[in-house]
This record gives C-alpha cells, structure tokens and sequence, in this order.
C-alpha cells in the first residue's frame, strides 16, 4: 500500500473554479520512500473541497526539473 504526504504544495486558481497546483510529495510503502514533484488539474465544488482531474509527476533529478521547468517557460512565450 502506498501512502502519500504533500510536504509543500502551490496553487493558482483560473476559469470557473478550476486550478492548477504544484507540490513537492512523498511516497511511502514498505520497501521505502520516494520524494517527486507533482503537477495537478482540478476543480473546486460548491462547498470549497478539491477534486482532482489529472496528474503528473516530475522525478527530484535535477536535469530534468530544469529542462521541464526551462521549456514550460519557452512554450509560454509568444
């Protein structure tokens, strides 16, 4: 079984009640744990709770952090 734990997370909110949210996680089971980056798309319900649609998640190496994080900012360009 694994178990999550958000260690630090970040949100924008856009459209009608949708956000995106970025967040540093951890994965614990029995053989050990692994700390990845997490990119979600959700919603908020009328009473405020999240609901998530989607997910990706980023291995802690650094080359490829600073190649998603250089190209996601190449592709907001213009």
């Amino acid at each position: 079984m694994v178990e999550f734990e958000t260690l630090k997370a970040k949100e924008i909110e856009f459209g009608n009640n949708n956000f995106i949210e970025v967040a540093r996680k951890k994965a614990k089971t029995e053989e050990g744990e692994n700390t990845f980056i997490s990119l979600s798309r959700g919603f908020k319900t009328p009473t405020g709770e999240k609901r998530y649609k989607k997910s990706f998640t980023i291995p802690l190496d650094s080359s490829v952090v600073k190649f998603v994080s250089e190209n996601i900012k190449e592709m907001g360009k213009e």
